[in-house]
């Protein structure tokens, strides 16, 4: 300014007084030079304040000091020329105005502002038309604008209410008039893989999130429960764009809105594992067998710790039978994406559903099924506990409900793990969450209650074993037995064939004795007869007659050599004895033969009267 009054001055000088000086001889041409001079002085000045030259990645920002009337009605930044603060900015280049850099107050360091990865530009307007009564945020940049707003003077002539700004800058460089904006970055919104992020918002408006989008709402009236008949919880759910909890989550990926105007929750929809464990004392009692079969018991107890970290919480201690068993959960609980705005309006987050509704109901419902009754399908039993057969011969099937026992932990537990199930899964669904499954872990059962079944089970084990060896050293035995009697076959076939012979003899004598005694029993009963119709001295000589006459000819057969040469030298002989009639010599000898026998029985026989 200074500059260029001074330039001006100058410029009159040399126009209106420096001719008046000039001496008329040097003539009218040097007069008209000087005056030349000084309106060239004067132009230049003039023209010196009339150009800017923004450089590269600025921009110039305006604030007019003369030659524009007030700004009125609040207005911060002028739109019409009016003197402060200007709307409009000079871009990079060269631009020509007369008398700008007089007129105006030029700010030519501005440089473009850049919004990082990762951040999000908040807008806040210094002027515009203010907001409505009730009205938290200004409303959304026009669709069909968009982020033309940026600029001071479209955002005043199309209405922009001055404010906090719903409208924010994604990750890039603006042109930012600092007479109207004041930027301030902030993080993005990621809605992580596996997981839902539930809106809830602070304004009623138009809605544009990229994966959402709605219209401004007619109505924001809380959205009714779909099923309030089985206890379930009261959430409420407006539509999108209304103020409150969105009925509609978004779906992962990365947001840019205005933290102060939507809060999201994180809801994750993926499958939780919650363990229920530690906390106990676990005992165990070990059976071992000596060198002479008896049996030793051994008591030991480890301390099972909490793990807060990685646990839902500690073991259910459960009542059974009087005793205090401490059991082990996993359940496996889930949020559809359907569901996730229930669970923020209705009770906060998962890990509040975890701990405040399900943990006490699953800890409630497995006290009440390990120490209640249920349902099973069992053999049924007689009088003496063994089971009842059906016509085939197959155990009788029965459907009985009866108190939990110990031992079902053990023998029954899918029975017992659907029954939690069953019974948790109305629970979990009124606080909008799923419950997919229940399992039981390994029992810490009191050692005492299965020492007596072990001892059972380890002497039936010994018995058979006991068994075992002993057939195994039967067999043994007869393996050897058989291997000796294979090893002495020859003999044994021998000693067996001589007692086959020797049966054989034995039964051939006793045959031939009983042959001999029915002979001679024949013979008596004959000669008894024979008696009885000769006389017993002419049986006795017939006896005789009869021997002589086996004899004779027993010695004929054997040695015929002897009746034939007898019979050759016949003549040499002179016979002492006579026969006469038709008996021949044969018949003379054996009767005299006789009568000889006969007379000496009878001598014999007078002998023994005397």
């Amino acid at each position: 300014m200074t500059s260029l009054i001074i330039e001006v001055i100058i410029g009159a000088l040399l126009i209106f007084v420096v001719p008046m000086f000039i001496p008329a001889r040097v003539g009218m041409l040097a007069i008209q030079g000087v005056r030349g001079l000084g309106a060239v002085v004067i132009v230049f000045a003039v023209l010196s304040t009339s150009y800017v030259n923004v450089g590269d990645g600025r921009f110039a920002q305006l604030f007019r000091q003369y030659g524009g009337g007030s700004l009125t009605g609040g207005k911060i930044v002028a739109i019409d020329g009016e003197n402060g603060p200007q709307a409009r900015v000079l871009r990079p280049g060269f631009h020509f105005e007369l008398l700008v850099n007089l007129l105006y107050a030029l700010d030519e360091s501005k440089k473009e502002f850049e919004v990082p990865a990762g951040k999000v530009g908040i807008l806040t307007a210094k002027d515009g038309e203010p907001l409505r009564p009730g009205q938290t945020f200004a409303d959304p940049f026009l669709p069909e604008v968009g982020l033309a707003m940026l600029d001071a003077e479209t955002f005043l002539r199309n209405h922009g209410q001055r404010g906090p700004q719903l409208t924010v800058l994604p990750p890039s460089k603006y042109v930012i008039n600092d007479y109207l904006w004041s930027v301030e970055l902030k993080d993005t919104q990621d809605v992580n893989t596996g997981f839902v992020g539930v809106v809830k918002s602070n304004i009623w408006a138009a809605i544009d999130f990229g994966t959402l989008r709605a219209s401004k709402p007619d109505k924001c009236e809380v959205i009714p429960a779909k099923d309030t008949t089985a206890g379930r919880l009261e959430a409420p759910i407006v539509p999108v764009g209304c103020v409150g909890v969105w009925q509609a989550a978004l779906q992962p990926g990365k947001y840019y809105f205005n933290p102060d105007a939507f809060t999201i929750i994180p809801i994750d929809t993926r499958a939780q594992v919650w363990t229920y464990a530690g906390g106990y004392q676990r005992c165990e009692i070990t059976l071992t067998v000596d060198s002479k079969g008896e049996i030793a018991q051994n008591r030991t107890c480890q301390q099972i710790p909490e793990d807060p970290k990685n646990n839902a919480d500690k073991a259910v201690f459960v009542k059974m039978e009087g005793w205090d068993v401490p059991l082990e959960l996993r359940v496996v609980a889930q949020v559809s994406p359907s569901e996730a705005s229930c669970v923020v309006a209705g009770v906060g987050s998962l890990k509040e559903v975890e701990d405040r509704v399900l943990t006490p109901s699953i800890r409630a419902i497995t006290r009440d099924v390990s120490g209640g009754t249920y349902e099973v399908d069992e053999p049924k039993t007689d009088e003496t506990g063994k089971p009842v057969l059906d016509a085939e011969g197959k155990p009788v099937i029965q459907h009985v409900r009866r108190p939990t026992k110990v031992t079902d932990l053990i023998n029954q537990r899918p029975l017992i793990e659907n029954e939690v199930e069953r019974r948790i899964g109305p629970e979990a669904e009124k606080s909008c969450a799923r419950i997919r499954e229940v399992r039981l872990g390994e029992p810490a059962i009191p050692p005492e209650l299965l020492v007596a079944v072990r001892r059972e089970q380890l002497a039936t084990q010994l018995t058979k074993a006991y068994i075992q060896e002993q057939q195994a050293q039967t067999k043994r035995i007869d393996s050897e037995k058989a291997k000796a009697t294979a090893d002495q076959q020859p003999t044994l076939v021998q000693a067996e064939i001589a007692v086959q012979t020797s049966q054989q003899r034995a039964l051939a004598a006793k045959n031939e004795g009983q042959g001999e005694k029915d002979k001679l029993v024949l013979i008596s009963e004959g000669q008894r007869t024979q008696t009885e119709v000769l006389g017993q001295n002419a049986t006795v000589q017939l006896q005789q007659y009869n021997i002589l006459m086996d004899k004779l000819f027993g010695f004929a057969n054997a040695h015929p050599e002897v009746i034939t040469s007898a019979f050759a030298n016949a003549g040499k002989f002179v016979p002492n004895t006579y026969v006469a009639g038709g008996g021949g010599v044969l018949d003379g000898i054996l009767g005299k033969f006789l009568n000889s026998g006969s007379e000496t029985a009878q001598s014999d026989s007078k002998a023994a009267q005397r």
